[in-house]
């Protein structure tokens, strides 16, 4: 029985030189139309001597190439211009390049510059050395707690930093998360990730099938940040164990299994191990550990380096009645709640969203906020739960 299935293995065996000398701040972007465009991938990449193709991901190939000048090695992403002939897929196609261009994080892959013509778009991207996660747990199997430990506190790290800019990775596994020169973690491939917003439930069943959470392959409206912690609880269990905790060759079983959370944790695991895998494997996503609450237990704050420790939450002033704030009582709420809605057309919609959220604690589970149409009449509209992928084909196994 292999460790590991995947809709789709990737190989990616790249390098990563630590003293790059790109600016993280400047990112050039080249829109070329058909007079001034170049006519070959060679003059549009003057600056690299491409190499060998080193993978291929959802929407292209992934090349080795040097910079001419400075002898640093990179890899690029070619993506043809055929996946943007359709609407759908453009905005999947943008969508990725938009995130990886967003994200910097030292434990998510770094995007140096993007090169566009009127045939291909290339995303100049850093280098990774020793691989995927996929090949190196193959090679080692079963990884000792501290090896193990390391390696999922930078995962949490850099899933937290995009939950933090409202990005759900929706599709980690060992294949999708590579290692630089030192062996610290990189994440990649983000052409499932969906850009998140306040309060939206997504909806789009996609992913490799033994990493899902149950409410995604039960095709309910999902959390994103939810659905990526259980991810995380699978690949923890299969850095400890060597295995999946959810490794059936029958699909239907498979989908009984997760959705019922049946799954063993060896006894030979550490308590601390066996009590953070069980709650980051909750069936129920209500009650599944946060990513807060992750970093709070005993396990993963053992030899958790500085940069990536969250700072100290501020202490709790306990509030008796006569000290309540004005806004804390619910008629008041509601009086600013009507006057705002009459006067929100006035002002800037990002503005009236901050105030909704200050005043309604629920404004980020269902959002209502007011625009003006046509003249002065006021129309009141409501944020869809869920997401826009529908016709997103699912990658399960």
């Amino acid at each position: 029985m292999p460790i590991f299935h995947c809709f789709l293995k990737i190989s990616l065996l790249v390098s990563s030189s630590t003293n790059l000398n790109y600016s993280f701040s400047i990112i050039q972007i080249l829109k070329m139309d058909g007079s001034t465009g170049c006519g070959s991938v060679d003059k549009c990449l003057s600056n690299y001597n491409l190499g060998k193709t080193l993978c291929f991901w959802t929407f292209g190939r992934v090349k080795f190439a040097e910079h001419v000048l400075s002898g640093d090695k990179v890899s690029i992403y070619i993506i043809n211009r055929r996946w943007t002939l359709d609407k759908t897929m453009e905005e999947k196609v943008r969508r990725e390049i938009n995130t990886l261009r967003l994200l910097r994080h030292p434990h998510i892959i770094q995007v140096y510059e993007v090169v566009e013509t009127t045939t291909h778009i290339y995303v100049i991207m850093e280098y990774l050395e020793s691989g995927d996660l996929f090949d190196y747990i193959i090679v080692k199997g079963m990884l000792q707690e501290d090896e193990a430990r390391k390696f999922f506190q930078q995962i949490i790290s850099g899933v937290e930093y995009c939950h933090n800019n409202m990005v759900a990775h929706r599709d980690l596994r060992p294949e999708n998360i590579f290692l630089d020169s030192k062996f610290n973690i990189k994440i990649a491939d983000f052409s499932l990730s969906k850009t998140m917003q306040y309060g939206q439930l997504l909806k789009t069943s996609c992913g490799s099938a033994n990493y899902a959470a149950p409410e995604v392959i039960s095709g309910k409206l999902y959390a994103g940040s939810k659905v990526d912690v259980w991810s995380c609880g699978v690949l923890l269990y299969a850095f400890l164990c060597g295995r999946l905790p959810f490794d059936e060759e029958n699909i239907p079983k498979l989908y009984i299994n997760i959705k019922g959370g049946v799954y063993n944790i060896p006894s030979y695991l550490s308590p601390g191990a066996r009590d953070l895998i069980s709650k980051l494997l909750e069936v129920d996503p209500m009650k599944r550990i946060t990513i807060l609450e992750i970093h709070q237990h005993p396990w993963f704050k053992i030899s958790l380096p500085h940069y990536l420790a969250l700072p100290p939450p501020p202490e709790k002033v306990q509030q008796s009645k006569k000290d309540e704030l004005w806004l804390d009582n619910p008629g008041r709420k509601n009086v600013l709640f009507y006057l705002l809605s009459r006067v929100s057309w006035l002002l800037p919609r990002k503005l009236v969203n901050i105030f909704f959220r200050c005043l309604d604690e629920d404004f980020c589970t269902s959002t209502w906020f007011c625009s003006k149409k046509d003249t002065n009449s006021l129309e009141v509209k409501k944020v869809l739960k869920g997401d826009d992928d529908s016709e997103m084909m699912t990658t399960t196994a």
